[in-house]
């Protein structure tokens, strides 16, 4: 989950406006492809993508990196933005929104159908021709991650080289914390939907999950490309337990970072932790 100020912010003039109609395109990195586009999804939902070749420019080798944000994040908050301008020293970059949330379509299923939103940003970024991909995943955003790399890891398409889940739950249906009763409240009444929409940007979906999606802790287990997991042994959300669950499931394809004093998410992960996945994923995406 993300949460912090609604604004957005400012983009290069070549990326139009949020309210404009955009058709969906296909990348061509010979021809100079344009920043930003909608996506189509698997089950059709318009996906809103930004592409930024950050130090791929300069470097063939360099990989691509897909960010995930959290719940109610979106690419153009300022916190997506930080992430995405660290990550682009290492390497290219991709952000979206997902569904229900930004200027995307559809509405939030709180990280089931989310995967066909990482898996559309995913193939979109191969088509830049980057030798290697890694997806990065906040809080929901990295229960998708996970997800993804189980569901899409041997794809050479949609499927990813490295993943790094910062802040993910191991289970669903946690109410453990306060800040996890409040988001239940968010989700599942309709009065808590309302404020999602008008005060958090963010169009939930009303109905409950069928079936129930592969957990987080079940997806850790199925990944066979180098995992990396980061958790703050102060987030607020979900206590330690939770990364500790996702490591073991994984065993040694995983590794796990404890970060003292780090919170929850985006928010929470400083440009020296955003160096250092850089670092890692360069290292062994390949």
């Amino acid at each position: 989950m993300s949460k912090g100020p609604a604004g957005r912010v400012a983009r290069a003039p070549s990326r139009p406006s949020a309210r404009a109609p955009r058709a969906a395109a296909t990348p061509d990195p010979a021809g100079g492809p344009p920043p930003a586009t909608f996506l189509r999804t698997a089950d059709g939902v318009r996906v809103d993508a930004v592409y930024a070749p950050g130090a791929a420019a300069g470097d063939a080798h360099a990989p691509v990196f897909v960010v995930a944000h959290g719940f109610t994040g979106d690419a153009d908050r300022p916190h997506v933005r930080r992430i995405a301008a660290a990550l682009a020293r290492h390497g290219a970059v991709v952000t979206f929104s997902f569904r229900g949330h930004g200027a995307s379509g559809g509405r939030s299923t709180v990280g089931d159908r989310e995967v066909d939103d990482l898996a559309a940003a995913v193939a979109w970024a191969r088509g830049f021709g980057h030798p290697r991909l890694v997806t990065v995943g906040f809080s929901m955003g990295g229960s998708v991650v996970l997800r993804h790399a189980a569901l899409h890891g041997a794809d050479a398409v949609a499927g990813t080289d490295a993943v790094v889940a910062v802040s993910s739950p191991a289970r669903w249906y946690y109410r453990g914390t306060a800040p996890m009763r409040r988001l239940h409240w968010l989700v599942m009444r309709p009065a808590g939907r309302l404020v999602g929409r008008w005060g958090l940007r963010t169009r939930i979906h009303h109905r409950d999950w069928d079936p129930v999606p592969l957990s987080p802790v079940e997806a850790a287990a199925r990944i066979t490309v180098p995992l990396l997991l980061v958790h703050g042994d102060r987030d607020a959300y979900f206590p330690l337990d939770h990364p500790r669950m996702l490591a073991g499931a994984a065993g040694d394809r995983g590794e796990l970072w404890l970060e003292p004093g780090m919170g929850h998410a985006e928010h929470a992960t400083d440009a020296g932790l955003l160096d250092r996945i850089g670092d890692w994923a360069v290292a062994r995406a390949g």
